[in-house]
């Protein structure tokens, strides 16, 4: 959790011991940031959070409970992880100040169904949501309709009793209402006591992107609006924007859309983007365009997403595949593996959506990216 979000004095002031639930892509570092302000006021910590997203200094946390559980598509684990929120909630004690650390990712790792609606059901939503690539705030008020805790539902079992959120958002408008399918939004029935915060979102990550090329004396033209849509039409626009620029690089957020065939290859939307955009940059030695997710993984893979230049195609053409076929076949990752342009970060510990950056280098700069190395053709900047 930012630095900040909950300050020492806040700490002091705590009138009772603290229960945090953390749900979310970024679950396991907003328990740990809230660990460092809160400290002993803290009594209970439940996480709930995807599989491999967890460091060893959140499982060391006193009075820990971890559910790691299923993204993008829901499992049994996340019904199991619905029903660990329903017990700390249930046990909440009287004097105990409830502190909610919600991100992203929420909407399949935790669930806890309306009567009749079965796993399946749920599944089928979310794989046809992904698969037709809608805008993801109507796919969470389509998952809210299905859920006993979506939608203002949980925020609702308080019974108007005080607590707080704080929120890493990763949704178009920053709205708590829709961010984790609105798990902690506001109380869809009765009074609403909660104080809601959002401490981290796609803008932060923006300014943070521009403050660090300002650092290395790049001139850097930072969009102003989010984007959305289909990925192969955004990558052509990026390109173009690129291209067009009087500035050394351009920055864009937002979250973009695949629709997928069905038997979908391997990839995410970001390596979709990026392999699209290899295609307008191709032959063209001084431009770079790097698509990744902020919190490390990039759809159902490992990879955060790639960065792409003029000369990814050829590479994916030495490998014997078809650019064009791949992203035909929305198997966008195995042509960029075999460029050798996939990014693996690992979890970030944060999620607010999906950065696209594009550079174009000096005359200076693009020749030394085209030194071989060792004989191998590798890239080095």
């Amino acid at each position: 959790m930012p630095a900040g979000a909950v300050t020492g004095s806040e700490a002091r002031a705590a009138a009772g011991p603290v229960w945090i639930a953390a749900i979310g892509k970024a679950a396991a570092s907003m328990a740990l940031g809230a660990h460092d302000a809160l400290g002993p006021a803290i009594e209970r910590v439940l996480v709930i959070t995807k599989d491999g997203h967890v460091p060893p200094q959140t499982r060391a946390l006193p009075g820990v409970e971890i559910c790691e559980s299923a993204h993008p598509v829901p499992d049994q684990r996340s019904l199991d992880a619905g029903q660990s929120l329903l017990r700390w909630m249930e046990a909440l004690p009287e004097a105990a100040q409830p502190l909610f650390l919600i991100s992203g990712g929420a909407s399949s790792l935790v669930e806890v169904l309306e009567e009749g609606v079965t796993l399946a059901q749920l599944g089928r939503l979310n794989e046809e949501g992904h698969a037709s690539g809608i805008p993801i705030g109507e796919l969470n008020a389509r998952r809210g309709r299905l859920s006993r805790i979506k939608g203002g539902r949980l925020a609702a079992l308080l019974a108007g009793r005080p607590a707080r959120a704080f929120f890493i958002s990763d949704v178009p408008g920053d709205d708590p209402a829709v961010i984790g399918s609105g798990i902690m939004g506001p109380a869809s029935t009765g009074p609403d006591h909660v104080e809601r915060t959002i401490v981290a979102s796609l803008d932060h990550a923006l300014d943070a992107v521009a403050a660090a090329a300002r650092k290395l004396h790049l001139d850097v033209q930072r969009a102003s609006k989010r984007f959305d849509g289909e990925a192969v039409r955004l990558a052509i626009r990026f390109s173009h924007e690129l291209h067009l620029s009087t500035a050394q690089g351009c920055v864009w957020g937002g979250e973009s859309t695949v629709r997928l065939p069905e038997r979908p290859g391997r990839g995410g939307r970001n390596q979709h983007l990026a392999l699209a955009a290899a295609r307008q940059l191709a032959g063209q030695s001084r431009m770079l365009l790097l698509a990744a997710g902020t919190d490390g993984t990039d759809g159902p893979t490992e990879d955060a997403g790639a960065v792409v230049d003029g000369e990814t195609c050829a590479r994916v053409a030495l490998a014997e595949l078809d650019a064009d076929d791949c992203l035909r076949r929305a198997d966008a990752g195995t042509a960029l593996a075999a460029s050798g342009d996939l990014i693996s970060t690992g979890p970030t510990g944060t999620n607010v959506g999906d950065l696209v950056i594009g550079l174009k280098l000096s005359p200076e700069a693009a020749q030394l990216l085209w030194q071989d190395r060792d004989g191998r053709g590798a890239r080095v900047l």
